[in-house]
């Protein structure tokens, strides 16, 4: 039993969607992952942060530079008729971002990129993810996960310039859109009579971390 509970593992959960209005024409969805582990590897043991299909994408691109050899799990592909209200899709999407997620943290290379980190346990946008693993904020990796979802963050960046870390938009590199007003009050994500339960529950993945 000693041996069992010094195991280390890491949970992580894909759930909740929710559609957000960013203006009068465009809307996007993004979906709450929830992480829970024992493992040293991570500055928080508990967290949950919203992130959008397109973020996913900016992540496995920039996990790839550093992969080398690795073959990195595959997002579900891109649907140019993907709806917004067609709950098979979106469960299926949100089933193929949680065994992305599961894929990646259960490869202990990867698991050294504070990008990743940032990702799963900070608020932060993809613009300033990359700005703070490179030591190019008033704040550490460490000090954005601690303090995530605190007014602490934005008060160090005000003490900053209006340099490029005050952009309000960015890209992937991708031609994608990551850093659009994506924490604003959501929408109604399905009318009361198409919710779907199996949407809005945790089916979370437990993943042993190799010693």
């Amino acid at each position: 039993m000693d041996s069992l509970s010094k195991t280390e593992f890491v949970s992580v959960c894909v759930r909740d969607p929710r559609l957000h209005k960013d203006d009068l024409w465009h809307t996007h969805v993004d979906y709450e992952i929830c992480l829970h582990t024992n493992s040293m590897c991570f500055r928080k043991k508990t967290s949950c942060v919203r992130r959008r299909y397109s973020e996913f994408v900016w992540l496995r691109h920039c996990l790839e530079q550093n992969a080398l050899i690795i073959e990195l799990p595959k997002l579900p592909p891109w649907n140019p008729f993907f709806s917004l209200r067609n709950t098979q899709q979106v469960s299926q999407r949100m089933k193929g971002l949680q065994e992305f997620l599961d894929g990646v943290l259960h490869t202990p290379l990867l698991l050294s990129d504070s990008r990743l980190h940032l990702f799963l346990q900070s608020d932060l946008s993809m613009a300033k993810i990359e700005k703070c693993a490179l030591g190019k904020t008033r704040y550490t990796v460490a000090e954005a996960i601690q303090l995530s979802n605190r007014v602490y963050i934005s008060r160090l960046e005000d003490k900053v310039s209006c340099d490029s870390d005050c952009e309000s938009s960015s890209s992937s590199g991708l031609g994608l859109s990551v850093d659009t007003p994506m924490r604003g009050s959501p929408l109604p994500f399905f009318e009361s009579s198409d919710r779907d339960p199996e949407l809005f529950s945790c089916h979370s993945t437990s993943t042993l971390i190799e010693p």
